[in-house]
């Protein structure tokens, strides 16, 4: 069992920590007295700290300097009751893990130090970094909805034809786009991106074929396009459908004999490159509707990959998340809590992995400590914890309780015979969850089997003991 060492001074407030640590079967040791703590920190090993700031003999931000000298990972969590932003500031740069104003509320509380406790027992969460300049790293993963799109990858960089890539939005596909060029036979020459949405038709066409000087106002030199930037390597023709009409026209006539000619220009020009594509549209629906050409269509899509919703591939949050984290504070190690995946897999995530890095890089930028809380989310993340809506459910539960009373006293039900009914209900929902076996329950709750039996009788038959015989019921039992 871990070890959390309590430096707190004020007797009460130490006693509820220790039953805390206990519950959390952990073992305690609180002292009252920086000079203690750190004394007791040198003589065993400790997984924890617990820090009081206002301590009789000096500073608790003093103590933690020393105890970062001497233990620079050991998680340490700093408390005061003057939640001023001088202290916050302080503990966040003398190292403090996580920081907390008293009152403390022990729910959570707990959810913090179990969070903390995660970091001491696996000091190396954050994967090691990818290699320099990989942008594959971000397509991690293994459940079952990333295996199609990594043989699809796979077969787009072993070849030299045209790729589509399709999904969403946000769900990586430029990245997919680099991971195929870096392992393609190109990989030595440019990978150029052109977005097609972002631009009206003209100024399209002329940044994707080029133009010559004087082809239209303002084009006082003459500039190659896209097209000629990506020579020898890979063009990726981003939101290719909401490209026109005329430029799909000459985007089709390059792929059939991979000639074009720039903006005001006359002269055929020939060019050696790949094509990638990638939209989120439904193309095909596109095709069919007239704002797509068809004959377009089949020559983008020679092979097609497909990118997955991240609600479709939440196993691989934990991933995911722990890349994200490392290329957004590669200067530091941080860590997910369990509760703060929990909200994370609780989304739906609409925004794909962008939202998801959006909100991570939200979290790091709040989050002073090297582990991120739930309270480090957004706030539409935030809703999502189980501690956020433990007050909709007790409040749901209160009216629940307020309707069921009202009807039993209006019926002339006593004291006990509401105690006794509302412990029945309880005791039936419970049953099930321990393989309806009353013997299980009763352990679980610390109760003497033959007692909890009496309270379920007329709810379920009795478990049968070891012998195979059924215990005595109230009308069984001898008369004294």
């Amino acid at each position: 069992m871990a070890t959390i060492l309590i430096i707190e001074d004020e007797a009460a407030l130490a006693s509820a920590l220790t039953r805390l640590v206990r519950r959390l079967e952990c073992v305690p040791i609180a002292v009252a007295s920086a000079e203690l703590g750190l004394r007791r920190l040198q003589q065993e090993p400790v997984a924890l700290v617990i820090l009081d700031i206002g301590l009789p003999d000096r500073s608790g931000l003093d103590a933690l300097l020393e105890i970062r000298a001497s233990h620079p990972t050991l998680p340490v969590l700093v408390i005061t009751a003057h939640g001023n932003l001088q202290n916050a500031i302080e503990a966040r740069l003398r190292g403090a893990s996580e920081y907390l104003v008293k009152p403390l509320d022990l729910a959570g509380l707990a959810n913090t130090l179990r969070a903390l406790l995660q970091v001491a027992a696996n000091p190396d969460v954050s994967p090691p970094p990818a290699a320099e300049g990989d942008d594959a790293r971000v397509l991690v993963g293994a459940s079952a909805a990333m295996q199609p799109a990594f043989a699809a990858i796979a077969h787009a960089a072993a070849s030299d034809v045209p790729v589509l890539l399709t999904g969403p939005t946000g769900t990586g596909k430029t990245f997919a786009a680099r991971a195929i060029h870096q392992h393609s036979q190109r990989r030595q020459q440019p990978f150029v991106t052109l977005a097609c949405g972002n631009l009206p038709e003209n100024l399209l066409e002329a940044e994707l074929f080029g133009h010559e000087k004087g082809a239209f106002t303002g084009a006082a030199t003459t500039r190659p396009g896209h097209l000629e930037r990506a020579a020898g390597g890979t063009l990726l023709l981003d939101e290719i459908g909401d490209a026109p009409l005329s430029v799909q026209l000459k985007l089709l006539r390059f792929l059939d004999d991979r000639s074009f000619t720039r903006v005001g220009g006359r002269t055929d020009l020939h060019v050696d490159l790949r094509i990638v594509a990638a939209t989120n549209r439904d193309l095909a629906r596109a095709a069919a509707d007239g704002r797509f050409r068809e004959d377009l269509l089949y020559r983008l899509r020679v092979l097609e990959v497909r990118m997955p919703a991240l609600r479709e591939r939440l196993g691989d949050l934990p991933a995911l998340s722990s890349h994200l984290l490392r290329r957004l504070a590669p200067n530091r190690r941080l860590a997910l809590a369990s509760e703060t995946m929990t909200a994370l897999q609780a989304h739906d995530w609409p925004g794909n992995v962008r939202e998801l890095r959006n909100a991570l890089e939200h979290a790091a930028a709040v989050c002073g400590a090297s582990v991120v809380l739930p309270a480090h989310l957004p706030a539409e993340l935030r809703a999502m914890t189980p501690s956020a809506s433990a007050p909709e459910t007790q409040a749901t539960l209160v009216a629940a309780l307020q309707r069921f009373a009202d009807e039993q006293l209006r019926r002339g039900a006593r004291y006990d015979e509401l105690h006794d009914a509302l412990e029945q209900h309880l005791l039936a929902v419970l049953l099930p969850r321990f393989e309806g076996k009353p013997t299980l329950l009763a352990r679980a709750l610390d109760m003497n089997r033959a007692t909890l039996r009496r309270k379920l009788r007329g709810t379920v038959e009795p478990e049968p003991d070891d012998d195979g015989e059924v215990p005595p019921g109230p009308s069984d039992l001898p008369a004294s």
